[in-house]
C-alpha cells in the first residue's frame, strides 16, 4: 500500500529532512514505487508537484529537497499502486476546489467494493479508488452544507463520521486539507509527532543521518509531522488507533476523536 506524510506550522517551514527520509522510502528502504507526490499551502491554494517516477530516484524529487520551499501545510504520498494503472493522474495528492477554496487529499490502502455515485461537480480524472473516495467526500459536504463551510467544530465531526463510514469498505487512511487546516484519519497506521522548543537532535530511520533541529528553528517555532510510521527513532511518535481522527491547525492538535 502507499504511505502518507504531513506537517501543519505555527509558521512557514520546510519539511525538507522528513521529506528524504520519507522518499527514500519510495524505492530505496521500501516498495513504494509507483509515483509520488506533495503539495505545499501559500495564500492562494497550493503549489502542487507529482511525478510517476519512483521517489527515491525522481529528479523532482531531488528539485524539490533543495529548494527547501516553506509553508504552514504540507502534504506528501508515495504510491504502491494497487488499484489503477502507474500514471500522473494516478499520483497523490488530488486536488479539488469547494467553497472557492483548494482542497487536498491523499489515501493509504484499499477501498475495492467502493462504488459510490457521482454526480458531475466532482469527477476522478484517475481511476483509482483514492480519488473517488475524495469526490464523494466533497460531493456529499457540498450536499450536506449548501450554504457554505461550517464551523471547525462541525466540519470534523462530520469528516469523522463520514471517514468511518467510508473504512467500512477497506481500509482507509488519509490526510485532507484546505491549507488552512490538515485533518487525518486512520484506519489501520498512522502516527504523528510534536516538535517544539527545546528542539533536539533526531536520527532518521530510513537515512540514518542525524538533524539538530536546534540550528534550523526559532524558540517559537512549532510543527506537528504526521506518517503511515515514524520517521525518526528518538522521538516520541504518538500512534492512532483503527478508528480514530485527528485535526490540526498552526502546529497544535486541535480537534480528536475516536470510534466507538
Amino acid at each position: 500500500m502507499c504511505q502518507l506524510l504531513g506537517m501543519s506550522c505555527k509558521k512557514p517551514a520546510s519539511i525538507g529532512f522528513s521529506f528524504e527520509g520519507f522518499r527514500a522510502r519510495g524505492g530505496r528502504t521500501d516498495e513504494h514505487r509507483d509515483g509520488w507526490g506533495i503539495a505545499f499551502s501559500n495564500p492562494n491554494g497550493f503549489d502542487i508537484y507529482r511525478d510517476e517516477q519512483p521517489a527515491a530516484g525522481s529528479h523532482l524529487a531531488d528539485h524539490i529537497s533543495k529548494a527547501e520551499i516553506k509553508a504552514k501545510t504540507t502534504i506528501a504520498h508515495i504510491r504502491k499502486a494497487t488499484i489503477g494503472e502507474v500514471n500522473i493522474n494516478n499520483c497523490h495528492p488530488f486536488e479539488r476546489k469547494l467553497w472557492n477554496k483548494s482542497w487536498l487529499f491523499c489515501h493509504n490502502g484499499d477501498l475495492k467494493a467502493f462504488s459510490p455515485e457521482l454526480d458531475s461537480c466532482f469527477v476522478p480524472e484517475g481511476n483509482t479508488d483514492s480519488e473517488l473516495a475524495f469526490c464523494k467526500l466533497l460531493q456529499d459536504l457540498n450536499r450536506d452544507f449548501p450554504d457554505g463551510e461550517p464551523t471547525l467544530e462541525i466540519l470534523f465531526d462530520w469528516l469523522h463520521n463520514a471517514s468511518v463510514v467510508i473504512a467500512r469498505q477497506g481500509t482507509f487512511n488519509i490526510i485532507l486539507s484546505n491549507g488552512e487546516w490538515l485533518y487525518t484519519f486512520c484506519s489501520t497506521h498512522l502516527a504523528y509527532v510534536e516538535r517544539q522548543y527545546p528542539f533536539q537532535e533526531i536520527e532518521f530511520i530510513d537515512t540514518a543521518t542525524s538533524v539538530d533541529l536546534s540550528i534550523h528553528n526559532d524558540q517559537d517555532d512549532r510543527m506537528v509531522i504526521i506518517a503511515t510510521h515514524p520517521l525518526t527513532r528518538n522521538e516520541l511518535w504518538n500512534v492512532y488507533t483503527p478508528g480514530q481522527s485527528r485535526l490540526f491547525c498552526n502546529g497544535h492538535l486541535v480537534h480528536e476523536k475516536a470510534n466507538t
